[in-house]
């Protein structure tokens, strides 16, 4: 009976062996991840890398920024480069980029939300035409309508003003997609409830289907702030004067040796590293929401 027991778990029927099948596949599963992780640690430092000799060179000295490009520890650590941000009016650039930035992402919070209401809920003639025409609209590249865009501003007397950087971005097409699609997926029975009670389409819009919204609304604000802030093209064909400078348009001007000659690496990165920081910040404060959509507790029954 021994022999026999014994013969058979060599045979694989009994637990031994199977105890070495659930080893092997443990360890082929380990193997696995460690090399998918190892895969993903090189990506990420790939991507970051950019970012460490942007912030290494920002404390560099010219020489030293221009002998070792690619070192990611400064022979002579100074912060000079961040003095003489001051001097080139970074702060005035830095205000604008902000006023520009908020009421631009506001505009486009409220005005695209409106927009995707009436194009998920209201029936009305063309609506289907209004749709295609905002998705083609985002089709359409964006260096085409600069010189549409300087005649009209020129021709309504919005030129070099920031009414003329402000309000042609107020609205975008990408958020009225983005809102109609998240509020067809609300189920109609929470607007039928309130309209029964007598609410009107705004009401129902602004108390009851936008906070359901929240997490289509944190997106579009990120995505509305972030493209604000690093637009260049509109501010460059809607603005002429050196007071009404963003950060983008006013870190261009330094590119092209507004400062004047040589490299002058640790200031254009120092600019553009404190540039970076709102929509870093930004972002991390909302990503948990970035990405979190549905209508999960909407109705119950």
């Amino acid at each position: 009976m021994s022999t026999q027991h014994q013969h058979a778990d060599a045979d694989g029927t009994g637990t031994p062996r199977r105890a070495g099948i659930s080893s092997r596949t443990r360890h082929g599963t380990a193997l696995t991840r460690v090399l998918g992780y190892t895969a993903l640690v090189a990506i990420a430092l790939l991507y970051i890398y950019p970012f460490l000799i942007q912030l290494a060179t920002s404390f560099k000295t010219d020489a030293d920024a221009t002998s070792h490009p690619l070192s990611l520890w400064p022979q002579h650590f100074t912060t000079a480069a961040f003095s003489r941000l001051a001097e080139a009016d970074y702060p005035r650039w830095f205000a604008n980029s902000v006023v520009v930035s908020l009421f631009v992402t506001a505009g486009r919070v409220f005005f695209d939300s409106l927009a995707g209401y009436a194009l998920a809920r209201l029936r009305f003639p063309g609506r289907g035409a209004l749709f295609a025409a905002v998705i083609a609209v985002m089709a359409v590249p964006g260096v085409v309508l600069l010189i549409p865009k300087f005649l009209v501003l020129n021709q309504l007397g919005m030129y070099d003003s920031y009414s003329g950087m402000i309000v042609p971005l107020l609205a975008d097409a990408a958020g009225v997609f983005i809102m109609k699609q998240f509020f067809e997926s609300i189920p109609v029975s929470v607007e039928e409830a309130a309209r029964i009670d007598g609410a009107s389409t705004f009401r129902i819009f602004w108390s009851i289907v936008l906070p359901m919204a929240r997490p289509a609304l944190i997106t579009l604000t990120i995505l509305s702030f972030q493209g604000s802030w690093n637009e260049l093209p509109h501010f460059i064909v809607s603005r002429q004067s050196p007071d009404l400078n963003t950060l983008t348009s006013g870190v261009a001007s330094l590119v092209s040796g507004q400062l004047g000659l040589g490299n002058q690496y640790p200031i254009k990165l120092a600019a553009t590293l404190l540039m970076t920081i709102p929509v870093a910040l930004v972002f991390f404060a909302f990503q948990r929401h970035f990405v979190r959509g549905g209508t999960a507790g909407a109705t119950k029954g």
